[in-house]
């Protein structure tokens, strides 16, 4: 009979990693992570993995220790003869350089992904790339989760004049997913942005007036597109703003800016922790860790997991 999978946390997001355990019955697997005096990575797992599958969870999001943790952990299983290694990886950072836009610039995307295969990952599993193009990066079999179920339940049927709102054109296809799935119409924001983290409102195409909005993104950082994106609705006379992001990096003033915003109320996933930033009442918290948990035992039961990230491809 074959053995259950063992889950491993890295230190980006343990609690995480207990959730998708407890909801599987499974065990937390033991590993011991320490740093040297100088901050050097140190990794020992602490029960036998030969010739077994694991999975380890690790968001990559900053300091970049999580992303060097990451590979250790991937290094050291596979030197420990294990037998499969999946990253699941909630929050794929170094997504957003993901080509050569400019002269003289790195591809951190591709980066990323020949560094994980290099230090011996068998298969990736992770959810809203920032760019789905990402996968391509991969030689090895990857799995690309959307966290649309997880927000779509919260809205169907319980707002009525909803219209979902991409705030940029990269963010499209994404949003008409949602619209599917909440049979609202579309509505986008044209942007420009001159420099990284500032984002201008250019316009809006499609009507909101007297409509509810449910904004929808792969990841909120300084917040200053989102804001943007909550006063210019505003202005063109939407009503209830809400806001559906999955990855919550909000660095800066992130969440001043949407405490003094007009939004009703932002939902994002738990991909990245929040213990350690200020409470906002405007945020609430939707855990991931069930669509993380089913793609976990159906890969582990090569079982299919595409009705797990469903989205519309036209």
């Amino acid at each position: 009979m074959e053995k259950e999978p063992l889950i491993f946390s890295g230190s980006s997001n343990p609690d995480l990693t207990k959730k998708i355990c407890d909801y599987l019955g499974l065990e937390y697997g033991k590993v011991d992570l320490k740093r040297f005096s100088d901050g050097e990575i140190w990794v020992k797992y602490l029960e036998n993995i030969r010739g077994r599958e694991i999975f380890i969870v690790q968001s990559t999001h900053p300091p970049a220790e999580n992303l060097m943790e990451l590979l250790l952990m991937i290094d050291a299983a596979k030197r420990a003869s294990a037998k499969k290694v999946t990253a699941v990886i909630p929050y794929f950072g170094y997504a957003r350089q993901d080509r050569k836009d400019q002269p003289r610039v790195s591809i951190s995307a591709k980066l990323t992904a020949n560094l994980i295969t290099v230090a011996g990952a068998d298969r990736v599993i992770t959810m809203d790339l920032h760019a789905a193009q990402i996968q391509g990066f991969f030689d090895i079999p990857f799995d690309h989760l959307y966290a649309s179920p997880i927000f779509t339940v919260l809205f169907k049927d319980k707002l009525k004049d909803l219209v979902v709102v991409s705030p940029d054109i990269g963010g499209i296809k994404l949003a008409r997913a949602y619209a599917k799935r909440l049979n609202a119409s579309l509505v986008l924001i044209d942007k420009r942005r001159p420099a990284h983290n500032i984002a201008e409102v250019m316009t809006i195409i499609g009507d909101v007036k007297d409509k509810n909005v449910l904004i929808v993104d792969d990841m909120i950082d300084t917040g200053g597109t989102f804001v943007s994106a909550i006063s210019a609705l505003k202005s063109k006379g939407a009503k209830e703003i809400y806001g559906a992001v999955t990855h919550p990096l909000l660095s800066g003033k992130a969440i001043e800016k949407i405490d003094q915003s007009e939004i009703t109320e932002l939902y994002v996933t738990d991909s990245i922790p929040l213990k350690n930033t200020p409470y906002s009442k405007k945020i609430n918290v939707r855990t991931a860790s069930e669509l993380l948990a089913e793609a976990i035992i159906r890969s582990f039961r090569n079982e299919s997991i595409s009705s797990l990230f469903e989205i519309d491809k036209s």
